[in-house]
């Protein structure tokens, strides 16, 4: 009796131990976060990177009881965050805005201490959004066409602004001078937010920018949208024509999301892209997103990988088109 009895103790055991291995660790339950995580971006406050990764930061913090910290590097066309990102401990605490100039830069700046697609890890996607060309309402120009030709008629004279070398929104200018011929002079800032300040006040005098930083003043009639850079219109701005309906061929998006040090544990990543997944279908998230003019961006953490190589490989053409190079 004793025997039978110790054997089915026995078999119990080793079931137990065989069914360990197939339990899915928890990056909560292994208890992370158990501090701040910090989300760095590389401009100053008040863009469209600052404000995606506030909205996505408050909520992941919500979910996980802990505080997602934005921290704004600026710099060097979005370089100085990117690079202390690059070298930070791979331990989850430390989360990159990736942004369109991370695309860009690969192939833009000659001399980078970091490889973004080898040293990041992807981690979510937010959301794609146009770029708006936009000007100053006293620029004379009310359509892309009129612009085109006001510029040819002016070469040099107009004064394109743009967040940063590298950015999307300066390459998305010089596709546009690619394309059409016109000759401006490029204008960058340290960010949207100075940029539009420019703007608004008519030191520059038109900007290819990103919706989420611009919508509210073109809604309020301060700046002039001409049109956007998606093949589509955007919904947000129904009567506002795409760059593409003057200009055949021309298309220019911004992406975002987050990544991480590569290295960085794959429960925290996971569990990162969970909670983004789960933002990108909260009705009241999407509104948000919706009103920045924001198209969602769902998947894994492999899926938003995708969309960065792809994007790098895609601006790289442009850089080398344009003969574009930064020390």
């Amino acid at each position: 009796m004793m025997q039978r009895l110790a054997g089915l103790i026995a078999r119990a055991a080793i079931a137990l131990v065989c069914c360990a291995p197939f339990a899915v660790p928890d990056a909560r339950a292994a208890g992370y976060p158990d501090h701040p995580v910090r989300i760095i971006v590389g401009y100053p406050p008040g863009g469209s990177t600052d404000i995606l990764a506030r909205l996505f930061g408050q909520y992941i913090g919500e979910k996980l009881g802990q505080t997602f910290i934005v921290e704004n590097k600026p710099g060097a066309g979005n370089n100085i965050g990117t690079e202390m990102v690059a070298k930070a401990a791979p331990d989850g605490y430390t989360l990159i805005l990736t942004n369109p100039a991370n695309a860009v830069n690969a192939s833009l700046y000659k001399h980078l201490n970091f490889v973004f697609l080898r040293d990041i890890e992807p981690v979510a996607g937010f959301i794609r959004v146009p770029n708006v060309l936009e000007v100053n309402p006293e620029v004379p120009v009310k359509t892309v066409a009129e612009l085109i030709a006001y510029a040819k008629a002016n070469p040099e004279k107009l004064n394109i602004a743009s967040s940063g070398n590298g950015t999307s929104i300066h390459l998305s200018g010089e596709l546009f001078k690619m394309m059409t011929g016109v000759k401006m002079t490029h204008v960058p800032y340290k960010g949207s937010a100075p940029m539009l300040t420019d703007l608004l006040g008519g030191q520059v005098q038109l900007t290819f920018d990103n919706l989420p930083s611009s919508i509210s003043h073109i809604k309020a009639g301060k700046l002039r949208a001409l049109a956007v850079s998606t093949t589509t219109r955007s919904p947000e701005l129904p009567d506002v024509p795409t760059v593409a309906e003057t200009v055949p061929g021309y298309e220019a998006s911004a992406f975002f999301g987050l990544g991480a040090p590569k290295g960085t544990p794959k429960e925290a990543v996971n569990l990162i892209n969970k909670l983004v997944n789960e933002a990108l279908k909260d009705p009241a998230m999407l509104k948000k997103l919706s009103d920045l003019g924001g198209i969602p961006l769902p998947g894994s953490a492999a899926d938003f990988g995708k969309i960065v190589e792809s994007e790098t490989a895609k601006w790289e053409k442009v850089v080398r088109a344009a003969n574009l190079s930064i020390e």
